[in-house]
C-alpha cells in the first residue's frame, strides 16, 4: 500500500494543477471580455463534426445573403439559437416513422433556377449552380419539388454491383410528386415510394420518388404501383424529364438502370441506408474537396 502513496499524491497534484489552469483560462477570458471586448475561444467553441441529433427541425430557419439571381446568393440554415448549421450534416435523415424521411427542397416545382446545396462551401448553404461562368437555369420548369436527403452521400469510389457505375459525389436526390409547391429551403417530411437509377455522364444519380406528409394523396400512395394507378404518367414523366433535360445544351440523353423501371420502397430504403453509411464514412474521413465540418 505504501508504494501507491506517491502515485496518489501525484495524481492529486495533477488534478489540482488542471483545475488551476482551467480557472486561470476562464478568468483571463472573462477579464479580457470585460476590459477590451476580446473573447478568448474555449475548446468547446471549436467547430468539430457535430452530428447534432438534438436539432429540432421545426425550429430551423433560413437566412438569405447576397442578391437573388446573382453569384452572391446564398441561403444559410440556422438553428433555434440563430447559429449556422449544415443542412447536409446537421439535419436528421430519419423521422420516428419507418419509411418517412426529412427532405430539403432546393428547387420548388414550376421554377427554373438550378439551386443546389454547396457541398464544398463551409456550412453547405444553398446556391445557384454555375456552368461555364454563368448561372444555371433549366430550359423549362421542373414539374415537381426537387431536393435531397440529409446525411446521405453517393460515394464516387463505390461501384454498384449490378449497374457497374460509381456514385456522383452528392447527397441523394428526391423528387416530391405532391400538389403543393414547396418553398426554397423548406424541410419537410416525405414518404418514400420508390426510385429511379439515373446514370448521368457515367455516374449513378438516384432519384428517390416521394410524397409529402401534408399532401392530400399521402395516405393513398404507398409505392410506385399506387403512383402509376392514381397519378398516371407521373413516373414516366419524371424519368423522361430527367432523360432529356440536358439535351438543349448538346449533352446526350441520360440513361437509367433496371431498364428504366422504378424500384419499390423497400429497395429504395436499402439505397438510403447504404448512402447513409457512406455519409458516415465521409464524415470520418478528411473529406477531400467536400466540406464536412472539419475546416
Amino acid at each position: 500500500m505504501r508504494s501507491q502513496v506517491p502515485r496518489i499524491r501525484c495524481a492529486r497534484e495533477a488534478f489540482l494543477l488542471a483545475v488551476l489552469v482551467a480557472g486561470l483560462r476562464l478568468s483571463v477570458s472573462s477579464c479580457l471580455t470585460a476590459w477590451v471586448g476580446i473573447s478568448v475561444p474555449t475548446r468547446s467553441a471549436r467547430r468539430f463534426p457535430s452530428l447534432r441529433s438534438q436539432i429540432s427541425v421545426s425550429e430551423v430557419k433560413t437566412e438569405v445573403r447576397g442578391e437573388q439571381g446573382t453569384e452572391s446568393f446564398r441561403r444559410f440554415f440556422l438553428d433555434s439559437q440563430s447559429q449556422e448549421i449544415s443542412p447536409w450534416h446537421d439535419l436528421p435523415l430519419t423521422t420516428e416513422v419507418k419509411g418517412e424521411y426529412w427532405m430539403v427542397t432546393e428547387i420548388p416545382k414550376m421554377t427554373k433556377p438550378k439551386m443546389e446545396i454547396a457541398t464544398k462551401e463551409p456550412m453547405n448553404p444553398m446556391a445557384q449552380d454555375i456552368k461555364k461562368g454563368k448561372l444555371r437555369d433549366y430550359h423549362g420548369p421542373i414539374f415537381w419539388n426537387y431536393g435531397y436527403l440529409p446525411q446521405t452521400w453517393e460515394d464516387p469510389s463505390v461501384e454498384h454491383p449490378e449497374l457497374k457505375v460509381f456514385g456522383d459525389n452528392d447527397p441523394v436526390d428526391v423528387v416530391e410528386v405532391g400538389t403543393r409547391a414547396h418553398a426554397q429551403g423548406e424541410i419537410g417530411r416525405v414518404k418514400v415510394l420508390g426510385s429511379l437509377a439515373m446514370i448521368d455522364d457515367g455516374e449513378l444519380d438516384w432519384k428517390v420518388i416521394a410524397i409529402s406528409k401534408d399532401d392530400p394523396m399521402f395516405a393513398e400512395l404507398q409505392d410506385v404501383a399506387d403512383v402509376e394507378a392514381k397519378l398516371p404518367g407521373v413516373i414516366s414523366g419524371v424519368r423522361e424529364w430527367f432523360r432529356w433535360y440536358k439535351t438543349p445544351d448538346g449533352k446526350p440523353l441520360n440513361e437509367f438502370g433496371f431498364d428504366g423501371q422504378a424500384i419499390g420502397p423497400s429497395q429504395t430504403v436499402e439505397v438510403i441506408e447504404e448512402t447513409h453509411d457512406a455519409w458516415k464514412r465521409l464524415r470520418s474521413s478528411a473529406g477531400g474537396k467536400l466540406w464536412i465540418g472539419k475546416s
